[in-house]
């Protein structure tokens, strides 16, 4: 069984008006995620892999920087993983206590354009313990590239989010699923996404055309056979 230890604290908060600043520490024997959220949105999170801070947020917005945090980070995982090994050795003879995530939830990101780079975004939430495996779909086809996922989040009823997300461009008439595994799921937990039935407009635009051409020929059809009736009469 793999122990995951998360350690979240605020940085602050103002009494005027109402925001909060979360950093949030996490760590395995294998695995270590450091991240900053505001309002609760991921503004910041360390890549341990390629040695690195990143700004998730999208270019038209204005990015919070934070100096210096990647070396934190760093530091952060030294103290995480020792608080880890008290962790596991207190807590080897306590049973484990399991909750299922809720249904996840799929959305992209931006208005969805034929063509154009977008994001599709997989929520998960309510489960314990952390973490869940997420696992996406393209056509039934197995997707790796692209996809990302940040650290367990911890909701104010001691369970947690996380958000899994694939970078992808959107082709008429593609499928793409996201899928959620955890410990207390027999089975995984399954959510489809259909690039044709997220295209703004275009069923109920065609319909409403479909109906109106019909409505004006029958219109026609009524009026050509009242003149012919008062021909005839």
């Amino acid at each position: 069984m793999k122990l995951l230890l998360i350690l979240c604290w605020v940085l602050g908060v103002s009494a005027d008006v109402q925001h909060e600043d979360l950093a949030v520490t996490g760590c395995s024997d294998s695995d270590g995620e450091d991240m900053y959220t505001l309002e609760r949105e991921e503004v910041w999170y360390a890549d341990f892999i390629n040695q690195r801070g990143v700004e998730p947020q999208p270019d038209f917005i204005d990015h919070i920087t934070y100096p210096g945090a990647y070396e934190q980070a760093v530091a952060n995982q030294q103290m995480c993983k020792q608080a880890l090994n008290v962790s596991r050795r207190g807590m080897k003879d306590l049973p484990l206590e399991k909750d299922p995530p809720s249904n996840p939830m799929i959305y992209n990101r931006d208005k969805v354009e034929l063509g154009v780079k977008n994001i599709l975004i997989c929520h998960v939430s309510g489960f314990y313990p952390a973490p869940v495996k997420v696992s996406w779909t393209k056509n039934g086809e197995k997707v790796t590239e692209g996809t990302s996922i940040n650290v367990p989040f911890p909701n104010k009823d001691g369970s947690f989010t996380q958000i899994s997300r694939l970078d992808f461009i959107p082709q008429q008439g593609d499928i793409y699923s996201c899928s959620v595994e955890h410990l207390a799921l027999d089975q995984p937990l399954t959510r489809m996404w259909d690039v044709e039935t997220t295209q703004p407009g275009v069923g109920p635009a065609a319909f409403c055309g479909i109906g109106l051409t019909i409505g004006l020929l029958g219109v026609a059809a009524g009026t050509f056979f009242l003149i012919k009736g008062n021909e005839c009469s």
